[in-house]
């Protein structure tokens, strides 16, 4: 009795499960890219990479940015990035488009656009700056996020003539120094799992259950 009364829980759920399914449609996995600042132009160097990653996240039609310093390595705001933290380019979109979350404590973050092209890394349409932070080494290594609406990943994320695809302006505990690190290129990533294919994992784990006690 005790064994088809757990056929039948299972059972029940199954079906429960299925009639969600009819009125859910499935959500595609976030795909997200992870890129990491591995070329240093900093004068004397900035030690050894990578000084960081850049991860980009296409969210529904939207785009999310986490930029991550590696330890020892701070933000910093000198000439050399054309007193920008972080700079991109971007096809088809406005500085009205990108929505910065205040993450420097007691700090303003600001988006802006212009024609960016300091120290040999190419030129780049888009910047993040702290408009409250003064120059120099920063002393700050909180991460950078922000969001590109209307945006798909490829646009945002095309190299420049030079190659160059993100640049950042660090300074590096381990030399010193400060100066621009760059992106050039992807590091492998995997999709994002959604709670409802999770769900899906679970579902197909249960009917391996019931098929084998069915067995028995």
């Amino acid at each position: 009795m005790f064994r088809n009364i757990k056929k039948s829980a299972v059972s029940a759920f199954l079906a429960w499960a299925a009639l969600l399914g009819v009125g859910l449609t499935v959500a595609p996995a976030a795909q997200a890219v992870i890129f990491e600042f591995t070329s240093d132009h900093c004068t004397g160097g900035c030690g050894t990479p990578p000084f960081g990653t850049v991860d980009v996240t296409q969210v529904g039609t939207d785009v999310h940015f986490i930029v991550d310093l590696a330890d020892g390595i701070n933000w910093a705001q000198t000439g050399a990035v054309d007193f920008q933290l972080f700079k991109f380019n971007g096809t088809g979109i406005t500085v009205g488009d990108i929505t910065v979350v205040q993450t420097f404590t007691g700090e303003t973050l600001l988006a802006n656009t212009g024609v960016f092209n300091g120290d040999g890394t190419g030129p780049f349409s888009f910047g993040i700056s702290c408009s409250t932070c003064g120059n120099g080494n920063l002393g700050i290594a909180f991460d950078l996020d922000f969001t590109v609406a209307n945006a798909t990943i490829a646009e945002l994320t095309a190299a420049n003539a030079l190659g160059n695809i993100f640049v950042a302006d660090i300074f590096s505990s381990e030399t010193g120094n400060t100066g621009p690190v760059d992106v050039t290129s992807t590091i492998p990533s995997v999709p994002e799992p959604t709670a409802l294919a999770l769900l899906g994992l679970g579902l197909v784990g249960l009917a391996t259950v019931r098929r084998r006690k069915q067995s028995h």
